[in-house]
């Protein structure tokens, strides 16, 4: 992978991932998807990840397709799925706020991506979908379909696959795909610039636990174990802190400790 294809920076306490594909619609090789998950495994010393695309146009607009051009057996196909699982699993398990920043095109593995954010805003000209069914025939896995049923309902991921139609901005946003919508891509960044600010301000093991425990509730349903997510903020500096915090009137200076 080009160094220049996935851009990583890491600037007051906010890491921003961008997609860089523009003249592909920032779709993504192989080594992208590999580069992201390891950024969200590992993501150092920021409080949350925003994740956008290069330019106005698209997010991304999935898997690069030349790279099916080698697959000819099983395996070829059930790698590709379980590469693309691990990518997900690791940016819905990333141990900091995750934000998708769509302007324009979502589509295909850039849609799973945003899927797999904990908050995503777009752009009015959200188009965000998987038109599969009327490209390269092929599916998705059951933990990509089990994450936006989870976000959109099992009738509507039903309706949006077989019909092949993208989702706009304002269905997007009136069953909780999306959270804002803006006008254009300058106020994009700027709001996810305002939001990660707001996010990086809170107790830091408050919102891992909380993303741990939906996490655990999708996969595993509600007799998930959540008796380390328990300890882990009850037992914490941070909620000691927190309460001297409240008792004395004042701002808490979370640790993440």
């Amino acid at each position: 992978m080009s160094e220049t294809e996935l851009l990583y920076e890491a600037r007051d306490g906010v890491g921003w991932i961008t997609l860089n594909r523009p003249q592909a619609r920032n779709a993504l090789t192989f080594a992208m998807y590999d580069r992201l998950a390891g950024i969200c495994r590992e993501p150092g010393d920021v409080r949350c990840l925003v994740v956008t695309g290069a330019g106005e146009k698209a997010f991304a607009a999935g898997t690069d397709m030349t790279q099916f051009r080698g697959f000819s057996t099983d395996q070829d196909a059930l790698d590709y799925e379980h590469r693309i699982d691990t990518v997900l699993s690791a940016v819905e398990a990333c141990p900091i706020p995750t934000i998708a920043a769509i302007s324009g095109a979502c589509t295909g593995g850039g849609a799973g991506i945003a899927a797999a954010c904990d908050i995503r805003i777009a752009t009015a000209d959200l188009r965000f979908g998987f038109p599969i069914a009327r490209t390269l025939g092929n599916c998705l896995s059951i933990a990509n379909l089990s994450r936006l049923s989870a976000l959109m309902g099992a009738g509507r991921v039903k309706d949006v696959i077989f019909t092949a139609r993208l989702v706009g901005a304002e269905e997007a946003k009136a069953v909780g795909l999306i959270s804002d919508i803006v006008a254009d891509h300058p106020a994009l960044i700027a709001r996810a610039a305002e939001l990660a600010t707001t996010l990086t301000g809170h107790a830091p093991i408050t919102l891992r636990t909380t993303k741990e425990a939906l996490r655990r509730l999708r996969t595993e349903g509600a007799s998930a174990s959540d008796r380390d997510l328990v300890l882990a903020a009850y037992m914490s500096e941070d909620f000691k802190e927190g309460l001297e915090a409240f008792l004395g009137k004042r701002k808490p200076q979370w640790s993440g400790r």
